[in-house]
């Protein structure tokens, strides 16, 4: 590489930088999230001795993950190829359909998969896709009708999609040709002005409020964009103090004695951001949507299978965190020696960190942010979406989230 060249892990810092920006100019609220954040990382340093046990304070102030919803498979396979070109590649299947509240998605993860790229900037982008052959929610007639709608509209410049082949290829792209592809793909994501027809996008809510944010509008925008932080209940109790108000709870793993596991996210309920709707007459009047919300995170080890176990045991229980020490024990030493969780070289002091997703977490964000759940109706037949059926049509493996942990602890 050329030393006027960018490589994929700076543009990926690029590009998690300036979303970044964007959405705190078109989300205040996020702002003061990432302030907060800050504030509770440099604090927790300078008092918890094993503060950055997982991951250097840098690290994790500079972290990121985002969430973006697209409408195909076909839109899905642009976004791989986008991805790509910042080094980042589609870890694990989700099924928010199986939730206990259920969300028409089927979601997968872009991320780095090394362990050196994470470390240079780990940015992550959770990327959900409307799961329009599940007749539960979508009847013949409006699966059609949607399917119709998204395969009208044109989510990316194929110019850009081109580019970031080119970049992926030739594993990076020469200064200023960089920026200018970081600068589109930003574009890409910003939120869309143009008027919304009120009609269809209130026919797709009465479905879920999800689907017609993915398929009630001709473009897609950044839904979320996450801080970490290493101390979410402290960061809870700031934001509340600051006025701004929270879902009523921290989702994932109850907060513990022992080593923090797998992630823990909380999240400012979505603000009644202003956007154009075309009514039936044709005319446009202004209006207002709550989509979109502050998320933030906190990342505990990551867990084997075994361990994954262990945890769904704990979290069936009536009480979490009463249930607790009777699956998991409370130290890094026996989590090691008993195969539950991932170190590197089998050294306690040396936790791999939780990099991905709890499907039952996502759902509960994304429900806690909605007025009002998805409608499906179970006496009609599901849609066998997996992983491979994923993988098929965007053209590219899924890694397997366990095989990625087991290579670094080795």
């Amino acid at each position: 590489m050329s030393p006027k060249s960018l490589e994929p892990w700076q543009l990926r810092a690029r590009f998690a930088a300036e979303l970044s920006r964007m959405y705190g100019a078109e989300v205040p609220a996020y702002t003061t999230l990432v302030d907060v954040a800050s504030e509770v990382n440099r604090d927790h340093a300078a008092s918890a001795s094993d503060a950055e046990r997982f991951g250097s304070l840098e690290r994790v102030t500079a972290e990121r993950h985002g969430a973006i919803r697209v409408g195909s498979a076909s839109e899905l396979a642009d976004v791989a190829d986008l991805f790509a070109a910042f080094g980042m590649y589609p870890v694990g299947f989700y099924d928010l359909r199986e939730a206990a509240s259920p969300v028409p998605v089927v979601s997968t993860a872009f991320r780095p998969t090394d362990s050196d790229e994470l470390a240079r900037n780990p940015f992550r982008v959770f990327t959900s896709m409307l799961a329009t052959a599940d007749e539960r929610f979508f009847p013949t007639d409006l699966r059609d009708r949607v399917e119709q709608f998204v395969g009208r509209r044109q989510l990316f410049d194929p110019a850009l999609i081109a580019e970031a082949r080119r970049i992926a290829t030739g594993g990076g792209v020469d200064r200023d040709r960089g920026e200018r592809f970081v600068a589109d793909a930003v574009t890409a994501f910003a939120l869309s002005r143009s008027p919304i027809d009120r009609g269809w996008y209130e026919e797709l809510s009465r479905v879920s409020a999800v689907a017609a944010d993915i398929a009630g509008v001709t473009t897609t925008h950044i839904n979320h964009l996450t801080p970490r932080v290493l101390d979410i209940d402290e960061l809870y109790r700031r934001m509340t103090a600051r006025g701004i108000t929270m879902i009523d709870a921290i989702q994932g793993p109850p907060r513990v004695d022992g080593p923090p596991v797998l992630l823990r996210q909380t999240s400012f309920r979505a603000l009644a951001e202003p956007r154009r709707f075309r009514e039936q007459d044709g005319t446009v009047a202004e209006g207002t949507l709550r989509v979109r919300f502050g998320e933030v995170e906190a990342r505990g080890v990551a867990l084997t299978p075994k361990g994954r176990e262990c945890y769904d045991a704990a979290m069936a229980a009536p009480d979490p965190a009463a249930a607790w020490d009777q699956h998991f024990p409370g130290s890094d030493e026996e989590l090691a020696a008993s195969g539950l969780a991932y170190y590197r070289g089998g050294d306690p002091s040396k936790p791999i960190v939780y990099e991905d997703f709890l499907p039952a977490s996502a759902a509960g964000i994304f429900r806690s942010n909605l007025d009002t759940d998805a409608r499906a109706d179970n006496t009609a037949g599901g849609f066998d979406y997996s992983m491979q059926w994923l993988a098929d049509r965007i053209d590219r493996p899924i890694h397997d989230p366990y095989e990625l942990y087991e290579k670094a602890a080795q």
